[in-house]
């Protein structure tokens, strides 16, 4: 039985698990869903309806970087699980916790009208892209000179925090993660996972 993913073609997460199971060569059925209808194939097996939901026969994985370490424990040929990984980890919580809040927040400025908004961009900067630029001044990945599943896990965040404002972003003296995102932007893993799936209907 095939693997299904259950996806939304821009989610940071969705992303993340997409770019992995392409690396490992899953092969994987795409199903790009509606956020505003999500399909009940989807809320039967995970009832927290948030993608992605990786369904592999009765095994049902619903967090992306769980669904990136089961790719990668079925095939890893550039040894992206090779690094520290209480560092990595260190790097995730930070991306999927307070990072995420401030990316929201910078985002959708009309949610949250009482904060002030070059405070949320400052404080992401601080807490995030400052740390990886002083790293990236050293090493071309954030675990080394070879590209991690960590790198891949940020990536994107931090291109959707790039593309609120391009404008500003530009602004930001970041040259080292500026090359980083280029990088990845132009790879062709994240080029492959990008294709544009029509809605699945059940």
């Amino acid at each position: 039985m095939a693997a299904i993913l259950y996806s939304y073609r821009r989610c940071p997460y969705a992303m993340r698990a997409r770019m992995a199971l392409k690396y490992a060569s899953i092969e994987v059925e795409i199903r790009e869903i509606s956020l505003r209808d999500k399909p009940a194939s989807m809320l039967q097996i995970s009832p927290k309806g948030t993608v992605p939901v990786l369904q592999l026969g009765d095994l049902v994985i619903e967090q992306s970087v769980e669904i990136m370490h089961w790719a990668l424990g079925q095939s890893d040929p550039d040894g992206w699980l090779l690094v520290d990984q209480q560092l990595a980890n260190a790097w995730l919580t930070t991306n999927d916790g307070p990072f995420k809040k401030l990316l929201d927040q910078y985002k959708y400025p009309n949610r949250h009208p009482e904060l002030n908004q070059p405070e949320v961009l400052d404080s992401a900067v601080a807490l995030m892209l400052d740390p990886m630029e002083t790293v990236l001044r050293k090493q071309a990945f954030l675990m080394g000179e070879h590209l991690s599943w960590i790198d891949v896990a940020l990536f994107p965040f931090i291109r959707q925090f790039s593309m609120v404002n391009l404008e500003q972003f530009e602004t930001l003296p970041l040259p080292k993660l500026k090359h980083w995102l280029a990088k990845q932007l132009e790879s062709k893993l994240f080029q492959s996972v990008m294709h544009k799936y029509p809605v699945w209907i059940e």
